[in-house]
């Protein structure tokens, strides 16, 4: 139901808050958003940090996980107490983890279409000739023969089986015309 009009009284600014604190709660309240889909998914809010990530079997504190060996006087066998191991109550997000870990990474660099298409032009016009592609007018950025033939070497390295049927194709050419 809308209010009366006139009864809503204006907000007044309080001068009397710290600014500067109240954004520091708030950004130390509002929790980060975590990137690992696996670990957001199982993850308990109720829970602190190191409560949840025991439970998925991963490590807080990595020097407290693996201990390192003192170099000191052995203990006796009978001595040496074993710590009792924390129960891993979501193994399937350490499995995901490990799948996802093991997948072949994927190539992320590639090179770019106008480059492809300059160095496809040269070489269907000069050849292995880099001092006519150094002098041809599609040239635009005045690359020198070394450069010209740094940017084919770096085309041949990214596309070995596109490069080999583009030499294959002009071949092929070269035998009609002839």
């Amino acid at each position: 139901m809308p209010k009366a009009k006139g009864k809503t009284r204006r907000q007044k600014f309080g001068y009397n808050v710290n600014r500067k604190r109240l954004n520091r709660n708030a950004r130390r309240k509002a929790a980060p958003r975590i990137e690992c889909s696996h670990i957001r998914h199982a993850w308990d809010h109720a829970k602190s940090v190191r409560q949840n990530l025991a439970e998925m079997g991963l490590a807080m504190d990595p020097n407290k996980a693996v201990p390192l060996r003192k170099r000191k006087v052995k203990a006796m066998e009978v001595d040496v107490e074993e710590r009792p191991k924390e129960l891993v109550r979501k193994p399937y997000v350490l499995n995901d983890l490990e799948a996802e870990a093991s997948l072949p990474e994927k190539k992320g660099n590639t090179l770019s279409r106008d480059l492809i298409d300059y160095v496809r032009y040269m070489v269907e016009n000069h050849g292995e000739d880099y001092k006519a592609m150094a002098r041809d007018e599609k040239n635009y950025y005045q690359d020198t023969p070394k450069q010209i033939r740094n940017k084919i070497n770096v085309y041949k390295r990214f596309y070995p089986a596109e490069w080999q049927a583009f030499l294959d194709s002009l071949q092929k050419n070269k035998m009609e015309v002839e």
